[in-house]
């Protein structure tokens, strides 16, 4: 099952964690993952170490010797979300002292809202790469992939089949927020049974 981060450990969670995890997303998405995890040491070193602050710095001419870097994978594109979202970690970090906090504090019960933020005020943040950063940093949460929304469906949901809309969304939070009632498990490993209880 997914590991949650106490609240302690996630709240200090440094930024330039969140912001490696929110690229390292990024480029995973519709990629093949184990291609980015292979260079992935290498971005590191080419971002170093991705402190939000220090990559502000950078001029759009360094932006674009990063994005020519045979050490990573060469996408403009999602090279230039790394500099969009070290300001949205820095603007929100002003807002509540740091994104770990911020992450923190957001109650499990109104996922959908924390997810929103990050689609409105991050890049590339939407769908599931969000849904993946939280997950992969601690915090409990549940993922929409295909097996969950078919599990929900099949228990009765009337919804697509990548629900994206608010109506939607909230029913699938009402149904994640009955089940935790009543099991008393993670958000996160109540996704995970989900998704196993699908047959192929």
């Amino acid at each position: 099952m997914p590991a949650v981060k106490r609240d302690r450990a996630l709240a200090r969670t440094r930024n330039d964690r969140w912001l490696a995890q929110m690229t390292r997303c990024i480029f995973q998405a519709g990629f093949v993952w184990r291609v980015v995890d292979r260079k992935w040491d290498d971005f590191e070193t080419v971002f170093f170490g991705f402190p939000p602050d220090r990559i502000l710095l950078l001029s759009p001419e360094q932006i674009d010797r990063f994005a020519q870097d045979t050490r990573i994978i060469r996408n403009r594109q999602k090279v230039l979300t790394v500099q969009a979202n070290a300001q949205f970690i820095v603007d929100i970090s002003n807002e509540h002292g740091s994104f770990g906090k911020f992450v923190n504090r957001w109650p499990t019960d109104d996922l959908i809202g924390l997810f929103r933020v990050l689609k409105k005020r991050g890049q590339r943040l939407g769908g599931m790469s969000g849904q993946r950063v939280l997950r992969n940093m601690g915090k409990d949460t549940f993922i929409l992939t295909g097996d969950v929304v078919r599990c929900l469906q099949r228990g009765g949901l009337e919804i697509s089949d990548n629900p994206s809309s608010q109506r939607e969304l909230r029913q699938v939070q009402d149904t994640f927020n009955h089940w935790h009632a009543d099991s008393k498990l993670p958000y996160s490993h109540l996704s995970r049974i989900a998704a196993l209880s699908v047959e192929h």
